[in-house]
């Protein structure tokens, strides 16, 4: 490989998830920084891969402290790799820093695409993913979480166990309607996705949940005019439609999603009676 930052996404849960390109760049780097060296050397033992430059801790605590020698390796004509536990760098994960300054400094920079939590769980969710946004983890304060609700695109944003029970409800008690849904424990053995309306996913999530999280919600276009936008319903069960599934069958699982009524659906997608 050419000297340069590498910012490398890793597999979620599932090493065979991993890219030839991420087997190659631990194999053949000058240098990993790794935000959990211990996560990392059994990555490497999973793919068979033998890591043969320097490892580095490079976690929160630590990646201010560890730049200067990381970009001076860059310097070098070294390649250095960066690599957080899972998915990719800098996305509320360490990495952001170290990419902002090498680029400042018009220092080689490149990505090795692959799994992202983020997306992963927006497709896996069912809710619309034309037009989203990433919200990091979600904030504490009631009325940062209004802010996040009032959001005209879905929602994606990372929770730890412990605060889900309690973020789940304080949505809930703001939009009581809002469809969404917990993806958990993501490409893993016990990977769940838990769909349904704010208020039954806080019922369903009331004791600390295992494993990693991302949340995501509908825009609040849907909850427009006090009551759910038909119209937007009607957008998403045309596109289902059109990537070849059953207006009937489809409408149905559109109407569970946003609270619609699946009669409604398919008269307002085929301007005919269902009970035709």
């Amino acid at each position: 490989m050419p000297g340069g930052l590498v910012l490398a996404a890793t597999p979620l849960g599932d090493s065979r998830d991993a890219s030839p390109r991420l087997r190659e760049a631990l194999a053949t780097a000058d240098v990993v920084a790794a935000e959990d060296t211990r996560r990392l050397r059994s990555l490497a033992a999973a793919l068979g891969v033998t890591v043969h430059g320097r490892v580095v801790s490079h976690y929160d605590a630590v990646e201010v402290a560890r730049m200067p020698r990381l970009l001076a390796d860059v310097r070098a004509g070294r390649t250095v790799l960066v690599v957080t536990d899972a998915g990719m760098p800098a996305v509320s994960d360490p990495g952001y820093r170290l990419v902002a300054a090498a680029a400042a400094e018009g220092l080689p920079v490149t990505c090795l695409p692959g799994p992202s939590a983020v997306t992963t769980a927006l497709v896996a969710s069912g809710l619309p993913p034309d037009r989203w946004r990433f919200e990091g983890y979600l904030p504490r304060r009631a009325g940062e979480l209004e802010r996040v609700l009032s959001s005209p695109e879905t929602v994606v944003a990372f929770e730890s166990p412990r605060r889900l029970p309690a973020s789940l409800s304080a949505l809930a008690a703001l939009a009581p309607d809002r469809p969404a849904a917990v993806c958990r424990e993501l490409t893993k053995l016990h990977e769940e996705v838990a769909r349904g309306s704010l208020s039954e996913l806080a019922r369903r999530f009331r004791e600390e949940a295992k494993g990693e999280i991302v949340l995501v919600i509908v825009p609040a276009a849907s909850d427009a005019a006090g009551g759910p936008d038909v119209a937007f319903a009607v957008d998403a069960l045309r596109r289902l439609v059109q990537s070849g599934a059953r207006p009937r069958a489809a409408a149905s699982v559109v109407a569970a999603l946003t609270g619609t009524r699946a009669n409604d659906l398919y008269r307002g997608l085929t301007g005919r009676d269902p009970r035709e």
